[in-house]
């Protein structure tokens, strides 16, 4: 599986005319060797590969790399990196340029001399876009296990709660079904903070009445899991009422139109045209969506300047919403694998309106 996955690579090296790559990201090294520590490089010429670690890392890395040779190696790692290179005549290196500081853009520079450095920006995370089915097995394993958390604490939402213990219940429910921690800082936005896209749970109470937007995710195995509730604590208005009927009904038209070859733009679309012909379109200012794997946010993203089509394996969230200032909004999220005649989504809190 993972000389697999280093195999698309290959692009790289033709393209840019690359005797080796050079990968720092610490979810690029896990994705191509399988090393879950904190520290590392992983240098990848066109027949072979290393890992390069210092004392504090050795075990762990032969325990859990594969498809690379392990060398121990002082904390300034460069060093055998251009070691390795003059002894393997790898004079261009590619190197993800999106990933590296100025600082360590300096030391490279310095260090390998007479070695051409070459700029990959942030496509080389484009290896991570199509998930094979190991991974797509964890992201359906850690979205099980969040929305099962989710459907266990729904009984804790009433008024009187504050929206920091919702997210509290909710993230000890998920460590209790063995994820490693949450996928992101909760979004609990309760009444009118339900018009903050991304408002993290406060000290507010929740009050009768009141939507509770509740954006959720955990962590297992490396893997990501993201999805987005909307309820409502006691009887709604019927604004309220609306705007969940509206946001429910684009979520459900986009997922019905994930397929291999729609533009990502032109998904987007489905979602946002049908709110905006609803009297919405002014309130709903992100994209529908984005990829999700061993970050929450990967590629492709889903908006109106995406220009990505959606390709089979591909795993990504679709969330519409609706959030009007002063009185509060509606987000509905599902994280879908795109399959080869549609999708299949992993993700399996209720999505209808429940009034708790």
């Amino acid at each position: 599986m993972l000389k697999n996955r280093c195999s698309r690579l290959k692009r790289f090296f033709e393209e840019y005319d690359l005797k080796a790559v050079l990968i720092t990201d610490l979810r690029n090294i896990r994705y191509l060797c399988g090393f879950t520590g904190s520290e590392g490089v992983l240098l990848i010429s066109q027949d072979h590969a290393w890992f390069l670690c210092d004392s504090r890392y050795t075990a762990q890395a032969e325990e859990e790399v594969k498809s690379a040779e392990v060398r121990e190696c002082g904390v300034i790692r460069i060093d055998t990196v251009a070691a390795l290179a003059s002894e393997y005549g790898l004079d261009r290196i590619g190197f993800e340029a999106a990933h590296t500081t100025v600082t360590a853009f300096r030391r490279m520079s310095e260090k390998l001399t007479g070695i051409e450095l070459v700029e990959l920006g942030t496509n080389l995370d484009e290896i991570r876009i199509c998930k094979d089915p190991a991974e797509i097995e964890c992201l359906r394993t850690v979205a099980t296990l969040s929305s099962l958390a989710f459907t266990s604490v729904l009984s804790d939402i009433k008024p009187g709660i504050r929206e920091v213990d919702i997210a509290l219940a909710l993230e000890l429910e998920m460590r209790r079904r063995g994820a490693e921690g949450k996928a992101f800082d909760f979004i609990v936005a309760s009444g009118e903070r339900g018009a903050m896209p991304h408002g993290r749970a406060s000290e507010k109470i929740v009050q009768s009445g009141d939507l509770v937007t509740i954006d959720f995710g955990a962590l297992k195995d490396g893997y990501h899991s993201d999805e987005t509730v909307t309820v409502a604590c006691g009887k709604p208005e019927s604004r309220a009422l609306e705007i969940h009927a509206i946001v429910r009904t684009a979520h459900d038209l986009a997922i019905d139109a994930v397929r291999p070859g729609i533009s990502c733009k032109d998904l987007d679309e489905v979602a946002r045209s049908y709110i905006r012909n609803n009297g919405y379109g002014d309130y709903f200012g992100h994209g529908l969506g984005h990829g999700i794997g061993l970050e929450i946010h990967e590629m492709p993203t889903l908006s109106p300047r995406s220009t990505a089509v959606l390709e089979e394996g591909m795993v990504i969230t679709i969330e519409p919403g609706i959030y009007i200032p002063g009185f509060g909004g509606v987000r509905i999220e599902d994280t879908v694998v795109v399959t080869v005649d549609g999708c299949d989504v992993i993700t399996s809190a209720d999505k209808q309106l429940l009034v708790l």
